[in-house]
């Protein structure tokens, strides 16, 4: 046991995020994402475990890169762990120079909440993926997917939510995923119903029903995708989940194996011409596709980029899913709000539900909740994520803090993913196509960390590269330990109020009217809008 529930709530999401059930491989210390790391080697996950079961109240633990480099005094109030990972002067942030440094063992990948100890396994992005698809119904499909069918590929950490998400907003997938471990392990946790490696019985599987099921193909997309066309297979909707974001140990070229991808080196020029190729036939059956008359948009993993480097700029005309379906919910302040029970009592994380749903419940989070506990299973400490703004995620905060105080639940571990209004800049995800240009402005996310360490949150992480890779995003994570006591009271309170706040105030500087209603709802004190929020404010503009 730690020191206190502050420390000890940073040591079980650390060692959460390494549990087998949840990491994609542990001896490598890799959780997710292509190699996203919680620490850089085995020596350092030790030297961090020590230093945080010593950590004072009055100690801040100082983490560079999966090492810890420091423990320093500081005060009661502050947080007991801050994280930067793969943070590289600008003019070096390039994959190249990063592998370069990587393999010094001067820096680590951390991904998102790989490298930012907070975790809760595929459920994570699920969020993301259902909301995304039930978009893509609405936009181009008058509501509904029953019937579609939907080819995508990747059923690792990210992608495996797919297998999930997709038949549960009504289509039928077809999964390619190179990696059979990957895929049998989404097909014993029921993610996907059918499991092949015979093309042609994949096929007859796609074709012989229109039930919502998740079809998981194993064999290589960048070979799959061409023949599906070749053979006039047709798909309402294509996308892709890989891990293209990473080409040296993330994405696996035709005529390698995973186990070639995962140890492959930044001097291999052979094996990174392989990736090259493969993305650049991965990429050109894309916009077969496009040209047929299926709806194709990127799904976050920098495929359009990496396709575009190998020569095919015509790739970057495909949307991404942040900007064509994912939007309008950024632009009212709202983002992935998670927590862990971290007595690991699933009791706990059911009571924090219904508490949720007593002060935030609407009718479409109580289905979430419907369907997370019938099909979501468990992957290490019970865990949930659900979509909550300003004005929400501190009074339920707050009243989960209480029942802990009550002794009704066990302490609980309350933040969000790096994917949030303010706490990411990725002109190639999260901020493409923002209103006002300010698509590479990374000074949000930068204010973001800034301000959850003065707000006191218990851990904050910052990072490079997440998701879109090295030098393409700056994103930042905090958390918050609710243990029922008066401090943490006063931290959730600070937190989780200026936290979304900050959200709805990027979102209103880029132009967002949505955000700026918000805004003048809440009595944001927002100075470059001042006028603009006080007309709102008295009705006098809509």
């Amino acid at each position: 046991m730690c020191r206190g529930w502050e420390q000890e709530g940073i040591l079980r999401c650390l060692l959460n995020n390494l549990d087998p059930n949840v990491a994609e491989d542990v001896e490598k210390l890799v959780v997710y994402g292509g190699k996203g790391r919680a620490a850089r080697s085995h020596k350092d996950l030790n030297l961090i475990v020590e230093a945080l079961k010593h950590l004072g109240d009055d100690e801040t633990l100082i983490v560079q890169s999966g090492a810890a480099v420091a423990v320093l005094p500081t005060h009661p109030g502050a947080p007991r762990a801050i994280i930067s990972s793969a943070m590289l002067v600008p003019a070096w942030s390039d994959s190249q120079s990063f592998w370069n440094l990587e393999a010094r063992g001067l820096t680590m990948y951390g991904q998102m909440t790989a490298g930012g100890w907070f975790y809760i396994g595929t459920q994570g992005v699920l969020g993301f993926t259902y909301e995304t698809f039930l978009a893509l119904g609405r936009k181009h499909f008058d509501g509904k997917l029953a019937g579609k069918r939907v080819l995508t590929a990747g059923l690792g950490g990210m992608g495996g939510a797919q297998g999930f998400a997709i038949p549960k907003a009504g289509a039928r997938a077809l999964i390619v995923e190179v990696d059979e471990k990957r895929a049998r392990r989404r097909a014993s946790a029921g993610w996907v119903q059918h499991l092949t490696h015979d093309y042609d019985e994949a096929i007859a599987l796609l074709h012989a029903s229109d039930a919502p099921e998740a079809i998981a193909l194993i064999g290589n997309i960048a070979e799959v995708a061409p023949r599906l066309l070749s053979d006039g297979v047709h798909f309402d909707a294509v996308t892709d989940q890989t891990a293209a974001h990473d080409a040296l140990n993330g994405y696996v070229p035709i005529g390698y194996s995973p186990e070639d991808t995962r140890t492959a080196t930044a001097d291999d020029t052979a094996y990174l011409a392989a990736v090259k190729a493969s993305m650049l036939r991965h990429g050109e059956a894309l916009l077969e596709f496009r040209r047929r008359g299926s709806i194709v948009f990127e799904y976050g993993n920098n495929l359009r980029d990496q396709v575009r480097r190998a020569g095919l700029d015509e790739i970057m005309s495909i949307p991404g899913f942040v900007n064509e379906y994912v939007r309008p919910i950024f632009a009212s302040g709202v983002g992935p709000f998670r927590w862990i029970a971290l007595s690991g009592d699933d009791e706990d994380l059911r009571k924090s539900e219904d508490a949720v749903l007593e002060v935030a419940g609407t009718p479409g989070l109580e289905k979430w909740f419907e369907l997370a506990r019938a099909g979501i299973p468990r992957q290490g400490l019970p865990a949930r994520i659900c979509w909550l703004g300003l004005g929400q995620r501190d009074a339920v905060c707050t009243r989960l803090n209480e029942l802990v105080a009550a002794g009704e639940i066990g302490p609980l571990a309350l933040g969000r993913d790096h994917m949030d209004p303010a706490s990411v800049a990725s002109p190639l995800r999260e901020t493409e196509g923002m209103l006002d240009g300010s698509d590479a402005i990374a000074d949000w996310p930068v204010l973001s960390a800034m301000l959850n360490c003065a707000q006191g949150a218990t851990w904050v992480a910052v990072g490079n590269g997440g998701g879109v890779g090295v030098g393409n995003s700056i994103h930042t994570g905090m958390v918050v330990v609710a243990d029922g006591t008066p401090r943490a009271a006063e931290k959730i309170r600070r937190v989780f109020w200026t936290d979304p706040a900050l959200g709805v105030a990027r979102y209103a500087d880029a132009g967002y009217d949505a955000a700026i209603q918000r805004a003048a709802e809440t009595g944001l004190n927002l100075p470059r809008l001042t006028d603009t929020l006080a007309k709102r404010h008295t009705g006098e503009a809509r």
